[in-house]
């Protein structure tokens, strides 16, 4: 499981996603910046940016 905490992107917000992909997390990572934070455009900066803080969590069963 792909883990992304928005304050660890640097923005002061609580928000967490989850997803099985890295891909999936990247999306849904794209679409919260977009909706909550009013980012209109994801740079190439911002995707290194959540790559560097993405986190491995286990699966929970």
């Amino acid at each position: 499981m792909k883990v992304i905490h928005c304050r660890d992107v640097g923005f002061d917000c609580d928000g967490v996603i989850r997803a099985e992909t890295e891909e999936e997390a990247l999306q849904q990572a794209a679409k919260h910046a977009q909706t909550v934070h009013g980012l209109e455009d994801v740079s190439p900066e911002v995707v290194a940016k959540v790559r560097s803080v993405m986190r491995e969590e286990p699966t929970q069963i």
